[in-house]
């Protein structure tokens, strides 16, 4: 149980970073297919999140919010980049960065939260799918 708990709290803290992520690029997107991309895989995210959401009280309990320090470094990193050269191959950089974090930090807890249930392995398998399709399209603007 305490596996299932803490794979699930890491894909809840996961899911959470996404969305803020690529919320705080689209006012900058140039391209209306990138825009679309973005969109669709923020909206993926989101019902993502919500399962875990979910599933976590389901199972008692709460959800994880992204750490306060990875968060604003994050935001720093995206709005310098940004002013620096805010442009579509910017964005489209910055995003693949992240799903490739996301998608090594994902596995890692799929193997270090081993006993976790079924369900949560495959929510974590989920998002990951979800992070290495949006990192094949990101390619595309670069």
């Amino acid at each position: 149980m305490k596996d299932t708990e803490s794979l699930l709290k890491e894909c809840d803290a996961g899911t959470k970073t996404a969305v803020n992520s690529i919320k705080e690029v689209l006012d900058n997107i140039e391209s209306e297919e990138l825009l679309r991309l973005l969109t669709n895989s923020l909206d993926e995210h989101e019902d993502i999140g919500n399962e875990i959401a979910e599933t976590l009280r389901e199972n008692g309990c709460r959800g994880k919010d992204p750490n306060p320090m990875a968060r604003v470094m994050s935001w720093m990193k995206i709005n310098f980049k940004m002013l620096e050269k805010g442009d579509d191959k910017t964005v489209a950089a910055l995003m693949l960065d992240g799903c490739n974090m996301g998608v090594k930090q994902l596995s890692a807890y799929i193997n270090e939260y081993g006993a976790a249930d079924d369900k949560s392995k495959r929510l974590a398998k989920r998002l990951i799918n979800c992070e290495e399709k949006l990192a094949k399209e990101l390619k595309n603007y670069l």
